[in-house]
C-alpha cells in the first residue's frame, strides 16, 4: 500500500513567527539608534559602537528571518510529505526537499530551550549538502552538521502539527520503510 501524508504550513503558526521577527527587528534598530542607554542597564559591553554593531548584526539577522517568513507565508507548497519515496521537507530554511528513506540511517529528537526537533541522521551528508539552492542554505546546513553530526532537521513550528504527533508519525513511517528495505 502507497500512503501519502501530507502536513501543511500553519499559516498562523508564520504569522506568529513573523511578528515576533519584526518586533525583534524593532527592538534591534532601537538598540543600534541608541546604544548609549543599553550599556548600563542591559549589556556588561560598555563600547557604545559594539552595542551598535550588536543591534546592526540583529536588524539583518531578524530582518532576513522576516523576509523567509513573508516568503513561507505565501508558499503554496506542502510543508512536509511522507510517502515511499520518504519525506519531502518544505517547513524551514534548510529544508532541502525529498530525503529518501535508503539515505536515513537514525532519527533522534534533540530539544534547544523550548524548541524540539528531528534531526535526521543520513548516511551521505555532502550529497544533501550538494543540493543547497544557494549559499545561505548550505551555510545553515553546514551550520546544523557541525553542532548536531547531521545538516538534516524538521521541526514543526511552520506545520499544522503537534510536534509530539509528527515524532511519532515520522519514526513509525521511518521503521515501516526501514522493514520493507529489508525484505
Amino acid at each position: 500500500m502507497n500512503t501519502r501524508i501530507e502536513i501543511p504550513l500553519s499559516k498562523k503558526k508564520i504569522a506568529s513567527l513573523l511578528l515576533v521577527s519584526i518586533a525583534f527587528v524593532a527592538g534591534a534598530i532601537w538598540i543600534a539608534v541608541n546604544p548609549e542607554e543599553f550599556i548600563p542597564n542591559i549589556f556588561k559591553i560598555t563600547n557604545p559602537e559594539i552595542i551598535r554593531i550588536i543591534g546592526i548584526v540583529g536588524v539583518l539577522f531578524f530582518g532576513a528571518a522576516g523576509m523567509y517568513g513573508i516568503k513561507t507565508f505565501f508558499d503554496k507548497k506542502i510543508g512536509l510529505i511522507i510517502d515511499s519515496n520518504g519525506i519531502t521537507d518544505n517547513s524551514n530554511a534548510s529544508s532541502i526537499g525529498l530525503i529518501k528513506w535508503d539515505d536515513i540511517s537514525e532519527i533522534k529528537t534533540k530539544q534547544v530551550m523550548s524548541t524540539k526537533f528531528l534531526l535526521i541522521d543520513i548516511v551521505n551528508p555532502e550529497k544533501y549538502i550538494g543540493k543547497a539552492k544557494n549559499g545561505i542554505q548550505a551555510k545553515l546546513m553546514r551550520a546544523n552538521m557541525n553542532m548536531y553530526e547531521t545538516p538534516l532537521s524538521i521541526t514543526s513550528n511552520t506545520l499544522k502539527y503537534d510536534f509530539r504527533e509528527l515524532e511519532k508519525l515520522i519514526q513509525m513511517e521511518f521503521k515501516k520503510h526501514k522493514n520493507a528495505r529489508k525484505l
